[in-house]
């Protein structure tokens, strides 16, 4: 015979909170008609990948999707919507340790709905894309059992007119929840399943960005600029540039104060060329000051106001971060920087891209980028490929070899899964004079020095040197003796350019990019634009 003994179910909180079914260990606040959610809760609900974030120096709390950003603090009704004010009808809260969070900007920026039993007060959760799948009982009064079985005890007994939600099958049970919100069991034979609802997700706005795909690959130049900015108009024609990327901007202090070098005359110019400007954001590769700059809400703010006043008055279409030398333990922290920069950029039309070096296993200069994270918010991703041995290197090689470019395309695009629409390859147009002097015990000493692509023209040419093709490096090559040693030279020209430029076609990248334009010779612009007109 089936049980009548009724058994409630027992809660360490007062409005336990559910997701699909499950107890969620935890429980909401109710004031008044507003609900406020644990932040744990939520995360769990949503999935780590969600970008929720509580920093209790600040006691700030940011929620970040694809296109919004909003900042709020525990105990205060003021809020941020991106650069706009947000009116929450609660403030979020610390209780017992646990901070609790407003159920309106949840929804606004994830979707989330809550349901509250008007029988027992516990609260029903579901997510922008939730399927739910409703039932009525069959033919009588049905009993909500606390276990798959007609003699575990009910929990409640719903009527005829009652609905029940169903989360999945266990046999000839359902696993469901009644009007008291409580998990249980029913009957499959008991029931009849009525309607199915899909909760609604919130509408992403897609950003109207600067630039606009018409099928042309990117074609972009960094400028490296320094004490005194380049004068353009002794610029030789660039055929096929249409990104210029000057290095303006650098972080200043861990206050997040940024030093600006932009130069109106050149912004200029590039408009009337018809050039876009994606200024460079440095951290001046310093750990400490962005240690600082990177650890709260409200330093990483300061510096995205000064890059949106910057790009406003400059009249740029975009920022390309430039982020060296981070300690591993910022990893996280850069993420979330660049969650809060990207969707206020784009409310302003600007285009958002980052550097990334090769994946290596150097802590200071590769560990600390999350690219796979990076991608999920950026629109553009630099891949430095170069610097394969670099100006310290302890032998002489290829500042970027072609096994070695290929490679590193292939680590980011199998192993981080990055897109080849939003990667872009970044080619030098530098290479290093190595020389190699054997010393009297027999050691060799090596050391380098960069120059550009016209140096070693001249130097070929006055040398009266034969570069040769190394297969190894898909290069030309020369080496030649001078006192006590040998210089050798991996070439930087027309060959190891379009080379590249064929691994851009091949696995339908999105352009490519030069360090830098000072290191020039004034025919490559016409090699890098015919390479990437014709992808044969």
């Amino acid at each position: 015979m089936p049980s009548n003994e009724q058994e409630t179910p027992v809660f360490s909180v007062e409005h336990p909170l559910f997701y699909k079914g499950e107890f969620m260990g935890a429980g909401a606040l109710l004031e008044g008609d507003e609900i406020k959610l644990p932040i744990e809760a939520v995360t769990s609900m949503l999935g780590s990948e969600i970008p929720i974030r509580y920093e209790a120096d600040s006691e700030s709390i940011i929620l970040t999707n694809g296109s919004q950003v909003l900042r709020m603090k525990t105990d205060t009704l003021t809020a941020k919507l991106g650069s706009k004010p947000f009116k929450l009808a609660v403030a979020p809260e610390t209780r017992k340790g646990i901070v609790y969070v407003p159920l309106t900007p949840l929804n606004t920026l994830y979707g989330v709905q809550a349901q509250v039993s008007k029988v027992t007060g516990a609260v029903t959760l579901a997510k922008g894309g939730d399927s739910i799948q409703y039932a009525i009982p069959g033919k009588k009064e049905l009993a909500v059992r606390n276990g798959p079985s007609i003699h575990s005890p009910y929990i409640e007994k719903v009527p005829l007119e009652g609905r029940l939600t169903v989360w999945k099958e266990e046999g000839d049970w359902y696993s469901v929840q009644g009007p008291s919100g409580y998990s249980g069991y029913a009957r499959k034979s008991e029931l009849r399943l009525s309607d199915k609802q899909t909760t609604q997700e919130p509408v992403e706005q897609q950003p109207e960005l600067a630039w606009k795909s018409t099928g042309q690959k990117i074609n972009l130049t960094w400028e490296a600029v320094y004490n005194v900015a380049p004068d353009p108009a002794k610029f030789p024609a660039m055929e096929g540039v249409n990104v210029v990327s000057p290095t303006w901007f650098e972080l200043m202090d861990g206050a997040g104060q940024i030093r600006s070098k932009a130069d109106a005359n050149y912004a200029k110019w590039a408009r009337s060329k018809g050039i876009q400007v994606w200024a460079l954001f440095s951290n001046g590769f310093d750990p400490e000051r962005t240690t600082q700059a990177l650890a709260n809400v409200e330093t990483r703010f300061s510096m995205i106001q000064q890059l949106l006043a910057y790009a406003k008055m400059y009249q740029l279409q975009g920022i390309n971060i430039d982020f060296e030398n981070v300690r591993t333990s910022d990893k996280g922290a850069l993420v979330q920087f660049v969650r809060e920069l990207t969707p206020m950029l784009h409310e302003q039309g600007l285009v958002v891209s980052i550097d990334v070096t090769p994946k290596s296993n150097s802590e200071m200069w590769s560990l600390f980028l999350d690219r796979a994270e990076l991608i999920q918010s950026v629109d553009y991703m630099m891949l430095m490929a170069y610097d394969e041995h670099w100006a310290s290197s302890p032998e002489s090689g290829s500042v970027a070899s072609l096994p070695w470019v290929e490679n590193s395309i292939l680590r980011l695009l199998e192993e981080d899964k990055i897109p080849g629409s939003k990667l872009i390859l970044s080619m030098p147009l530098y290479t290093r004079i190595w020389t190699e002097k054997t010393g009297s015990d027999g050691s060799v000493k090596v050391s380098s020095k960069a120059v550009g692509m016209n140096k070693i023209r001249e130097l070929i040419a006055t040398n009266k040197l034969k570069p040769e093709f190394d297969p190894s490096t898909g290069q030309n090559y020369v080496q030649y003796p001078v006192e006590g040693g040998l210089n050798r030279i991996w070439i930087e020209d027309k060959v190891s350019l379009e080379a590249r430029i064929a691994l851009v076609h091949k696995y339908g990248l999105a352009g490519v990019a030069t360090w830098s334009r000072s290191f020039q010779a004034d025919d490559v612009w016409s090699v890098i634009h015919n390479g990437l007109s014709n992808p044969s």
